[in-house]
């Protein structure tokens, strides 16, 4: 069973998702002034940058601490901090990001515009980090640059309109300004899934999935391509998974139904499509389809037959309408049910 239809529908959902991620990541420039009169920074004719990274009280922090220097999506450069002090020398002209990480406290992102050979100071205040229970916080995701942002939301604007060349051409572009970020790996496997290359798109969903294991949409996009591999074990991992970050989504419940049904686990599946059509709303009607057969399966013949009847009732004129004519009328030829 192909699924093409529903990532087509799921895109613009996710765009709005990584739109709104992107905008709380962003934060603006703290400071940046000519400081040559400090004594503890040494002169020169290239841009410097010294960061100053302070906790909720002002004061510096004493964690051990790392600060990443990001150019056009690309790691440039990493140094430690250092009594909440960090230093680039030397650098060339250009737009950078700062990711400043440190032991217990939430990371940070600054963004700096470096056009003159001037020393650049940028302060961040770091927020504790509160995971509970001492548990350790998800890893920060990889960034995303605003160039490559915009060659992705292209891509998955393109996608939207069902164009899968414009679409592949930006999302080549955000491959090569940020090969390793998870949203843009999460698009390429929604792509290669409406290409219908299934093994492309879990190997492509695998690693956006180990990236941000935060992204119930790449966990459950990885069950849809198992299972259109036919892999429905393997896909029971994932789509769990998604379930756990998104307990109210439909699409991998439906996902998980279709796979418990092919391996058999018929009670398992049972569960799972009444889940997804009771929380679908009827937006997917093959969900009704796959309850009855898992109806059946269980020897529920009446209810199976009376999911049967709704489905003909409601969508008589899809392609499936004959099929579910031809169970009904089996299931009636066979004494399972009472004819009408």
């Amino acid at each position: 069973m192909h699924f093409a239809k529903l990532h087509r529908n799921l895109r613009i959902g996710f765009c709005l998702a990584i739109a709104v991620a992107a905008s709380l990541l962003s934060l603006p420039l703290a400071h940046s002034q000519d400081s040559a009169s400090d004594p503890n920074i040494p002169r020169a004719d290239r841009p410097r940058l010294s960061i100053t990274v302070r906790d909720g009280g002002g004061a510096a922090i004493s964690s051990a601490g790392i600060v990443k220097l990001y150019r056009d999506g690309t790691l440039s450069d990493e140094t430690g901090l250092s009594h909440g002090r960090a230093f680039f020398d030397s650098i060339p002209f250009g737009n950078y990001t700062l990711v400043i990480e440190a032991t217990g406290y939430k990371p940070a992102q600054r963004d700096v515009n470096v056009s003159i050979a001037m020393l650049y100071e940028i302060e961040a205040n770091l927020q504790r980090d509160t995971a509970p229970d001492g548990a350790s916080a998800a890893p920060a995701k990889p960034l995303l640059a605003p160039k490559a942002k915009e060659a992705l939301d292209k891509a998955l604007k393109a996608l939207s309109k069902s164009k899968l060349s414009d679409a592949e051409k930006y999302l080549d572009e955000a491959l090569k300004l940020a090969p390793s970020n998870p949203d843009v790996l999460y698009v390429q496997g929604v792509l290669f899934l409406d290409k219908q290359n299934f093994a492309q798109a879990q190997s492509a969903l695998e690693k956006a999935s180990q990236m941000d294991p935060t992204n119930a949409h790449a966990f459950s996009r990885l069950g849809m391509a198992l299972v259109d591999e036919g892999k429905y074990g393997d896909a029971i991992a994932p789509l769990e998974k998604s379930l756990q970050l998104d307990a109210a989504a439909w699409e991998p419940q439906w996902m998980l139904g279709e796979s418990y049904y092919r391996l058999q686990r018929y009670d398992q599946a049972l569960k799972a499509s009444q889940t997804a059509w009771t929380e679908s709303n009827g937006k997917e009607p093959r969900i009704e389809l796959l309850l009855a057969e898992s109806l059946t399966a269980v020897g529920k013949y009446e209810d199976a037959a009376q999911a049967l009847r709704d489905f003909l009732k409601h969508y008589g004129d899809r392609p499936e309408a004959s099929k579910a004519q031809r169970w009904l009328d089996g299931l009636a030829r066979n004494g399972k049910i009472h004819s009408n």
